[in-house]
């Protein structure tokens, strides 16, 4: 008897953490602070990648809404004019010189350890089918832990570890990993960025730090700045514009 209650004492904090919010409403609130809203947004970032004694600088400027973000590559200057356009779950990717664009994957590596779908916005709460786990903290912050399984083969993961603070509904931590999770990459997130949604500021990810799972060192620093809701015509994200 002793013992059931032992038992039933030990899981009544992960039986309570299930009553705050669904795993899918955790997502869906997550996904809000990086850039997963119907508003259209817009933002800079600045990837800076480390791996053994090379160091290198990206840039993009990104318009995003919903599922479709478009992301023009800004310096270095070799690569100004290249354009990724992300159509629900198809990639684009176009240069001046190409005849036309050219289907790719989200999977590929961009640069350092940012793959190409690392650019875009998030939409986990459509993409995935969570698992809650039991809680755990990263650092000193409380974290409800969900196990992300990819619902499509086009997703930049096939499985994500994902922390999401108990206080904040933010995620601050996420283990990108194989169909059978093994860890592929630790990811960390800052939200030093808002924005105005609905009439209310809304936080932003102003950092997300992205480390191979072998070789901490091997890094890339995607910098998010002056994040906006804005306005923007259709044809942003239609495929056809992209050689206009």
């Amino acid at each position: 008897m002793l013992r059931i209650i032992a038992i039933l004492v030990t899981c009544m904090p992960f039986a309570a953490t299930a009553a705050d919010s669904t795993p899918e409403e955790l997502l869906k609130i997550s996904d809000r602070s990086r850039g997963g809203l119907a508003s259209t947004l817009s933002w800079q970032v600045e990837i800076e990648s480390s791996e053994k004694d090379t160091k290198s600088t990206r840039s993009f400027e990104i318009t995003a809404k919903g599922v479709d973000a478009l992301a023009k590559a800004t310096a270095p200057s070799r690569n100004k004019g290249e354009v990724f356009l992300f159509n629900d779950r198809s990639l684009w990717f176009y240069k001046p010189g190409l005849r036309k664009p050219v289907g790719i994957s989200s999977r590929q590596r961009l640069t350092g350890e940012t793959s190409n779908g690392d650019i875009a916005t998030t939409n986990y709460s459509r993409d995935y089918t969570p698992t809650a786990l039991p809680d755990e903290k990263v650092g000193e912050e409380p974290c409800y832990v969900l196990d992300l399984k990819s619902k499509n083969p086009s997703t930049t993961y096939d499985r994500i570890r994902y922390w999401i603070s108990r206080k904040t509904k933010l995620a601050v931590k996420a283990q990108f990993q194989t169909p059978e999770g093994k860890a592929l990459k630790n990811a960390f997130f800052k939200y030093g960025n808002s924005i105005q949604f609905e009439g209310k500021k809304l936080p932003f990810v102003s950092e997300m730090e992205i480390q191979d799972a072998l070789m901490a060192q091997n890094k890339s620093i995607l910098k998010y700045q002056a994040p906006k809701t804005t306005e923007a015509p259709a044809s942003v994200f239609n495929v056809n514009s992209l050689m206009r």
